[in-house]
């Protein structure tokens, strides 16, 4: 991840629409969304939402799948990771007490087990 990626990235998640429409696609990660059915759920019309995941996709933040006549769209998940890394590198400056609180709030669906060590 670079500086640019990560200003696209953060770019595109600047409207209010387009915020919304990436936090669905995560919540409904792995299976996605079909473009129709995230328009519905935003109460956008559909050529406006198009525009919108175009936005996103440019940004590397979504994925389209054609499934017969339907885009399935998803979050990818490993550019969101990629864009919190880069935001967060050498964050605690060698001091992991620094972090710690913000790792803890980043996992508030699973936080880390303790006791086990990480490969």
């Amino acid at each position: 991840m670079d500086e640019l990626s990560t200003i696209l990235a953060l770019a595109a998640l600047a409207q209010p629409t387009r915020l919304e429409a990436f936090r669905l696609l995560v919540k409904h990660e792995p299976e996605g969304l079909p473009a129709g059915e995230l328009a519905r759920l935003l109460e956008v019309p559909q050529n406006t939402l198009s525009a919108h995941l175009a936005v996103l996709g440019r940004a590397g933040l979504v994925v389209g799948e054609r499934q017969s006549r339907s885009i399935i769209y998803r979050a990818d998940l490993s550019q969101l990771r990629e864009t919190m890394l880069f935001l967060v590198k050498d964050c605690c400056g060698g001091r992991p007490e620094l972090c710690a609180p913000l790792i803890a709030d980043l996992t508030p669906c699973c936080p880390p087990k303790k006791g086990k060590a990480h490969a």
